[in-house]
């Protein structure tokens, strides 16, 4: 049998899914294998990730696609930031932490006391997050469990050894941490030292298309899969493995990576380290190709999800139905309340509609009662902070855009693409909605000989992937209200 299928394990903030790929000249074919959920754990001291949970329904995924036959390679990409703990045997020192723990309340003025905020930003060029890896780590400082760590392996990097035996850190996933110089593309000795880190917790860098190992014997026993399957290092940190799959023609694009957090910015050449760029809180993440990310983290569809949870918990039935709560909003009165979706209150789980109504009471609004008022005070919002997001972006990098292209679960969510497309003015090219899965699939395609360069890939996604556009409307009663709009929204203090 051909072996031209390559696996793309996926791990998300609310489930996983294993992906089957198949790449040639004008094809780009993707199906699934198997899905699983992510189910975090409140124990007592915190919340955690069932990490074994997931990695056995990796496992299931990959029989399924050993089912499927053909598969060339696995690539593996998840969220950022959380990390495991192995001891000096290589056994797993606890459950991670998942990162809307609050235990990282407080530990950022720790780090900064040692390393000055600008500074600590002049060299890792990274968004202030409260949960980066840098503050968890200092958060757990003195802990036994630290204590007895021996290595370090951010999310994707585990699930690696754990298949593979080997020891490694993806660097577009390592840009994340804090703890990485983003011009020198390596970890950062001087940051680790002035903050009493051990710089052997952390194993060597790996960049995307570099070979992580090949299946361990037990694990392709399990599977079924060929015990010379080889794992292939993807980009990944699933938003970096989503711009790969961004179906850009022409480079004045931005995109939108959109589900659980939007990440809104530009793809280029070098970091931008400037003290604007600090202020403003962007980050500088690496992607394929020594590519930077340049993005800002916002809060995203997180709030929607949370709302349409809260509703179900209550019985609200078709409430928290999402075509009819589309619905309902797309008939709400426009601009009736608008919200900063970065707002520190509305990052934990719990009841969103309440705290958005809470938000609007204390900003003197008329707090949404409706789920449809509630659903387009949501979207408006993040439509504007997309807004606000991408022009700042440009202005800092010195980059015009002409378009932008929304990729991930939220290329579904018409009416967020057309607020989106009305609030920036610019059109919005919706889709590939896979496009993590289909970055992770590329670069292994790419390990293979199967594709080219990035534009070549991206001309490939463009040409075989399903794709919407949203044209702006021009009115100017039309502009007129999205600039009155985004003129109430007071952002959330930065980097003061």
């Amino acid at each position: 049998m051909p072996r031209d299928v390559f696996a793309a394990v996926d791990l998300g903030a609310g489930s996983g899914r294993v992906m089957l790929g198949r790449v040639g000249p004008g094809i780009l074919d993707l199906t699934e294998a198997h899905r699983f959920p992510n189910i975090p754990v409140r124990l007592p001291d915190g919340l955690r990730w069932d990490v074994l949970g997931l990695y056995r329904g990796v496992l299931d995924g990959l029989r399924a696609a050993a089912r499927a036959g053909g598969v060339a390679s696995v690539g593996v990409d998840t969220w950022g930031v959380d990390y495991g703990l192995l001891d000096a045997d290589g056994a797993l020192l606890g459950a991670p932490f998942h990162y809307r723990d609050p235990r990282t309340d407080g530990a950022a003025e720790a780090v900064w006391a040692r390393v000055g905020r600008a500074e600590m930003y002049r060299v890792t060029g990274l968004q202030h997050l409260p949960f980066n890896t840098v503050f968890q780590l200092a958060a757990a400082a003195g802990s036994a469990q630290l204590k007895s760590a021996r290595t370090l392996l951010l999310m994707p990097d585990l699930m690696v050894h754990w298949l593979t035996g080997t020891v490694g850190a993806e660097e577009t996933n390592a840009s994340t941490t804090g703890l990485f110089d983003a011009r020198a593309g390596s970890w950062s000795k001087d940051v680790l030292d002035r903050l009493g880190m051990d710089p052997g917790l952390l194993p060597p860098l790996r960049a995307p298309g570099e070979p992580a190992g090949e299946l361990l014997p037990h694990v392709a026993e399990f599977t079924g899969l060929d015990a010379r399957t080889p794992v292939t290092t993807v980009a990944s940190h699933d938003t970096a493995s989503a711009v790969v799959a961004v179906p850009a023609t022409t480079p004045d694009f931005a995109y939108l990576s959109c589900g659980t957090w939007s990440l809104a910015g530009l793809e280029l050449d070098a970091p931008v380290l400037t003290e604007e760029s600090r202020a403003a809180d962007f980050t500088n993440e690496r992607g394929v190709d020594g590519t930077i990310r340049f993005l800002r983290n916002i809060m995203g569809l997180w709030l929607l999800e949370e709302c349409r949870r809260s509703w179900a918990a209550q019985g609200r039935g078709p409430a928290a139905d999402l075509p009819e709560l589309l619905a309902l909003a797309d008939r709400a009165e426009p601009f009736a309340a608008l919200v900063d979706p970065d707002a520190p209150e509305f990052l934990a789980p719990g009841d969103m509609p309440a705290r958005i109504r809470a938000h609007c009471r204390g900003t003197g609004q008329r707090a949404p009662e409706s789920p449809g008022a509630v659903v387009r005070c949501v979207l408006e919002s993040l439509a504007l902070a997309h807004r606000r997001t991408l022009r700042q972006a440009a202005e800092l990098a010195g980059r015009e855009i002409t378009r932008i292209h929304l990729v991930g679960g939220g290329a579904r969510n018409e009416l967020l693409c057309r607020l989106t497309a009305d609030a920036t003015g610019l059109p919005v090219v919706a889709g590939p909605v896979e496009a993590t899965a289909l970055g992770n699939v590329l670069v292994q395609a790419r390990a293979a000989g199967l594709v080219g360069d990035l534009p070549s890939t991206r001309r490939l996604v463009s040409a075989t992937q399903p794709l919407r556009h949203y044209v702006p409307r021009k009115d100017p009663a039309g502009r007129a209200a999205w600039d009155a709009a985004a003129a109430r929204i007071e952002p959330s203090p930065r980097n003061p």
